[in-house]
C-alpha cells in the first residue's frame, strides 16, 4: 500500500508485517527479495490480528495468547526471510501491540518472553525509556532504543494518540532537523519541550503515511549533514 521500493533505497533496516495486521506470504516475499536487492536488514514486525484497522485498535489478549501472536509471527516472517536468503535481523512490535507494551510492562513482557523462547539472541527494537525498555532488559535481551521521525511524543517518552492533532509529522522540513536535534542531544523532545535522556539506536518512520519517502530522505540527509553514520545493525 507505500512506496516500499523507494523506502528500501533509503532506510537500512525494514520492519515487515506477518500477514495479521497486513501483508500476505507474496507480499512478504517480494518484500524481502527487494531488502536482500538493496542490502537492508529486515525484521519481524508483528501486530494484532486487525486488517481493518492496520493494527493500531487496542484489543485485550491474555499473556498466553500475546504470546502465541507473537511466535506465530515471527514465525512467519523467518520462513520467508529463509526462503529469500535472509536472516530475521530483529524484532519490533506494531501499532496499538507496541503502544500497549510501552505503557504495560506485564504485556511487554508476555511479548518478548515470547521473542526469548523462540530467537533468543535476536535484536528487539523497542520505543526508548518506556515498559518495552525496562522488560528487554528484564529479560536479558539484546535490545535498541528507537525513536520515531514521524510521530509527536508524550512527556512520559510514549507516543501522541494518533487521534490527536499534530500526533503524526507530515512535513519532511519538519522531521529531517528534529531527528537531528534528538540525537544531537541524546535525548527524546517531547511536545511540551522535555527532554527526555534515552539510548537512540534507530529511528522508525511509518511506510503507509503519505509523506514517509520524502520524510525519510529528509531524516537521513539532515542526520549526515551532523556527521552522524547511518549503516545497518552489527
Amino acid at each position: 500500500m507505500g512506496r516500499d521500493a523507494e523506502l528500501l533505497g533509503i532506510i537500512t533496516s525494514a520492519n515487515v508485517a506477518c500477514g495479521l495486521h497486513a501483508s500476505d506470504p507474496d507480499v512478504m516475499a517480494k518484500t524481502f527479495a527487494l531488502a536482500r536487492e538493496k542490502s537492508v536488514s529486515v525484521g519481524a514486525h508483528p501486530g494484532f490480528a486487525d486488517i481493518q484497522g492496520f493494527g493500531r485498535r487496542r484489543m485485550s489478549l491474555s499473556a498466553a495468547e500475546l504470546a502465541n501472536l507473537v511466535t506465530y509471527q515471527i514465525g512467519a516472517a523467518e520462513g520467508m526471510a529463509r526462503a529469500a536468503g535472509l536472516q530475521l535481523h530483529h524484532v519490533k512490535l506494531h501499532g496499538a501491540l507496541a503502544n500497549m507494551c510501552s505503557e504495560d510492562i506485564e504485556m511487554a513482557r508476555a511479548c518478548y518472553g515470547a521473542v526469548r523462547a523462540i530467537t533468543p539472541n535476536i535484536r528487539v527494537m523497542v520505543i526508548a525509556e518506556t515498559a518495552q525498555q525496562a522488560a528487554a532488559k528484564e529479560l536479558g535481551l539484546t535490545w535498541r532504543g528507537e525513536i520515531f521521525g514521524d510521530r509527536a511524543y508524550n512527556d512520559d517518552a510514549t507516543l501522541v494518540d494518533r487521534k490527536i492533532p499534530g500526533a503524526v509529522i507530515h512535513d519532511p522540513t519538519l522531521a529531517g532537523p528534529r531527528m537531528a536535534e534528538m540525537i544531537r542531544e541524546g535525548a527524546i523532545i517531547s511536545t511540551s519541550g522535555k527532554r527526555i535522556p534515552a539510548k537512540i539506536d534507530t529511528i522508525c518512520l511509518h511506510g503507509d503515511t503519505a509523506e514517509a519517502v520524502e520524510l525519510a530522505a529528509s531524516v537521513r540527509a539532515a542526520l549526515e549533514t551532523t556527521g552522524v553514520t547511518i549503516q545497518r545493525f552489527d
